[in-house]
């Protein structure tokens, strides 16, 4: 496991301030690892994906007095149905855990959570592999720029283009369609690509459109989304 200090200073430094981070990045960007650095022997880790946990947390006060551990991860946590009030009872009835909770979007991006937690979290944005951080990768700047910055392709040997292809798709399904109910997954993907085709020009919302062939609202509204979502970092941070 590669030691990335910045971030773990960054989310000690947020439970300073209040009892929840907010672990917030694109898919692969290495959130689980990172909360997994934080040690196994001071954690209580919880996949969310897992249909088991839905019933492990259904009473939260039960569930947070049985708590073991002075931290409680809980990542991808905007699978469960009611994330909110768990997040909630566990900053406010259990001041003294500290609780990582990880997705690739922002609050705002699901319809779930009906609070942003407002004064009981802080937000920490993993982006992909900092300068900083290339020598613990043992990785050159030109990797970097040619492999892009998410952990599993800068590792690599090679350039796999399967990768992203497999990550545009990841994307789609598990953060597009299920948060803003997106059916068109070649229309959607058409959009990004030729975004990341006219990176660093201009951007025309009409001319867009004209150029895909799809409307005006439908590009506003697919913008807002890879807005939310926060893909930029990922695909700036390689040559697609």
């Amino acid at each position: 496991m590669i030691a990335r200090p910045f971030w773990l200073q960054r989310i000690e430094a947020a439970w300073r301030d209040v009892p929840i981070a907010w672990l917030c990045g694109v898919r692969r960007v290495g959130k689980t690892t990172l909360a997994e650095s934080l040690g196994a022997d001071r954690i209580l880790y919880v996949n969310c994906d897992l249909p088991a946990v839905e019933d492990m947390v259904r009473d939260p006060q039960v569930f947070f007095r049985g708590c073991s551990k002075p931290v409680v991860v809980f990542d991808e946590i905007h699978q469960l149905r009611d994330p909110t009030r768990l997040l909630k009872i566990g900053a406010d009835v259990f001041p003294h855990l500290r609780i990582l909770a990880t997705g690739s979007s922002t609050l705002a991006a699901s319809k779930k959570f009906r609070d942003t937690l407002t004064g009981r979290k802080r937000l920490v944005h993993l982006t992909p592999v900092l300068w900083d951080e290339l020598a613990a990768f043992g990785s050159t700047l030109q990797q970097r720029l040619f492999h892009g910055g998410l952990p599993p392709a800068l590792l690599a040997e090679s350039k796999q283009p399967a990768f992203y292809r497999e990550w545009m798709d990841s994307f789609f399904a598990r953060d597009i369609q299920r948060l803003f109910a997106f059916r068109d997954m070649n229309r959607f993907n058409a959009l990004f690509e030729y975004l990341l085709g006219q990176s660093g020009g201009q951007f025309e919302v009409t001319k867009t459109a004209r150029a895909l062939g799809i409307t005006r609202p439908t590009v506003e509204s697919h913008l807002s989304a890879l807005e939310i979502t926060g893909p930029s970092t990922a695909a700036d941070s390689a040559n697609w």
